[in-house]
């Protein structure tokens, strides 16, 4: 369902200098431009490594969806999707506006969504010409494609000042960042943080707006596909291996991180690739690890040497969360435009820090749609300020702080797909064994892997499985390549009765956390999770 293009336009934004105006700059011209205006920033044909200030991570509690009419009956409001009233974006609009007259601009006509029948024609206007970049990088690049799209064609608006802060009493935001976001007119007007994830998660947001109206799944998900055109799908949150298993040499990446899922099969809603690359090493993640050393890529609050002109994959001191931004035809064998048939696989990634959860299990349909609705991974001790014991996290659907529909119009579109396509479901825990975070030890990819690939490859489909006690979803009693120890969870710890208890508070936060989704399931998805007390 095409959109008819909105009337937003640099003139009608008020920016009369249009000759101070980079229209559609190819990647290679915007590099170089990113490169000059970075001092001391030196990349020789290499990656492009810029700092992003105060903010090094997506400004959760800056963001807010504009109350009005056409959207107001369909947002799930809330502590994640929050109300800004018309008058304050449109005031802030207009001051920002004013703002940016005088300032050289890069503006970027992409698409998001590799799909034709559901793409939509997206338009950055930023102050920097690494963000330019970055959205040209993340996003479906039409002249790859021999297409144009003309200045007034956009059916989606980022307006992108990082260098303008609000005044939270004027604007009634939560500080001088702000990520606002108005559905009605298509547009979203983003300031004060230079972290450039917000320019990618705020496309997200609005194709998770649009997409399940149009009865097509969005997915924050990675997925690929196998020399059987078996496609998978990951869903996680950060941190728990999404990008990493995806990327994988014998299969063909679609994309690493969003999806829609419509009659037709799966597609990639991005272009490029947004990889977490703190500790990377070749060995264990050879694909990812490439990206950081080639020409075109964008990396975050990554420390360089400025002597050596080196990365340090390792230094963490501005940042856990440094990444690296690539296009995904930088990715030997992906697929692109990342289009795809329905998944044969559905795998849910938890990286959970309690220790408890078994590596692998397979879920029935019912089991599927409570772990999506939970979302469940863990934040450990250092992530963030406060936290010296792991504390479980959930985000519905595995995306909370991007999805503005109530979590039950993805769930249901997830249950009618797997249903009708008989999908094969699964949880794998990426996290810890042997004891929780500071006891146990973080799950050996090369374990993990080998799981996965028993998975795809259909070797598991014959062996014998034991339910979990506790969690109830279903354990494989063998794997190639895996000890039948590492399976099972609660032979990992040496004291078994600690094992159960930590088990059993884990289940206590899923049933609190379901609490809320009860009235809007039914019994037998209810009844899917965890053991009783």
């Amino acid at each position: 369902m095409a959109l008819p293009p909105i009337e937003i336009s640099l003139e009608k934004l008020g920016v009369r200098n249009l000759e101070m105006v980079y229209w559609n700059t190819p990647s290679s011209a915007l590099y170089e431009e990113a490169i000059r205006r970075r001092e001391g920033h030196i990349a020789h044909m290499g990656p492009l490594v810029v700092q992003t200030g105060y903010f090094k991570g997506r400004a959760a509690k800056d963001k807010f969806i504009v109350h009005e009419s056409e959207s107001n009956s369909h947002i799930d409001w809330g502590n994640i999707n929050r109300p800004i009233s018309e008058e304050r974006f449109d005031a802030l609009l207009n001051r920002v506006c004013n703002y940016l007259e005088g300032h050289q601009l890069f503006v970027q006509d992409c698409l998001a969504g590799a799909d034709p029948e559901f793409e939509v024609p997206v338009r950055i206007i930023t102050q920097d010409a690494w963000h330019a970049l970055f959205a040209r990088t993340m996003l479906v690049r039409p002249n790859d494609f021999n297409r144009t799209i003309g200045v007034d064609e956009p059916q989606f608006t980022i307006i992108h000042a990082p260098h303008y802060h609000a005044l939270p009493s004027v604007d009634g935001t939560n500080s001088e960042a702000f990520i606002l976001i108005n559905f009605a007119r298509r547009l979203v007007l983003i300031g004060g943080t230079s972290y450039a994830g917000e320019i990618k998660k705020s496309i997200f947001t609005y194709m998770n707006y649009l997409l399940p109206q149009q009865q097509v799944l969005s997915m924050h998900a990675s997925a690929n596909v196998g020399k059987r055109d078996d496609v998978a799908i990951f869903f996680g949150l950060s941190g728990t291996g999404k990008t990493t298993l995806s990327s994988d040499p014998e299969r063909s990446l679609i994309g690493d991180d969003e999806h829609g899922w419509s009659d037709k099969g799966i597609f990639n809603i991005e272009g490029g690739c947004y990889a977490k690359v703190i500790h990377l090493t070749f060995e264990k993640e050879p694909a990812i690890y490439d990206m950081t050393q080639h020409f075109g890529t964008v990396m975050e609050n990554v420390h360089i040497d400025i002597r050596n002109r080196r990365i340090d994959l390792d230094d963490d001191r501005l940042t856990e969360n440094t990444r690296a931004a690539y296009p995904i035809t930088h990715v030997e064998g992906a697929i692109y435009p990342g289009i795809a048939g329905h998944p044969e696989n559905i795998v849910f990634l938890t990286a959970d820090a309690f220790g408890v959860l078994p590596p692998i299990a397979k879920l029935t349909p019912e089991q599927a749609m409570y772990h999506f609705l939970s979302g469940y991974t863990a934040k450990v001790a250092g992530t963030e300020a406060g936290i010296t014991e792991p504390e479980a996290t959930f985000s519905a659907c595995f995306g909370g702080p991007f999805m503005p529909l109530h979590p039950h119009v993805y769930a249901n579109l997830l249950g009618e797909k797997i249903k009708k396509h008989q999908v094969n479901c699964w949880l794998i825990n990426t996290g810890w064994s042997g004891g929780p975070y500071g006891v146990g030890k973080r799950m050996d990819i090369t374990y993990t892997r080998a799981m996965l690939n028993s998975v795809l490859d259909g070797e598991l489909a014959n062996v014998a499985f034991k339910q979990h006690p506790i969690f109830k979803v279903h354990v494989p009693q063998s794997c190639p390549g895996v000890s039948a120890e590492v399976l099972n969870p609660e032979q990992t710890w040496t004291d078994k009765t600690a094992y159960e208890a930590k088990a059993r508070e884990l289940a206590g936060h899923f049933h609190k956390n379901f609490e809320k989704f009860r009235n809007d399931v039914s019994k037998d998805i209810c009844n899917a999770g965890p053991a009783a007390h």
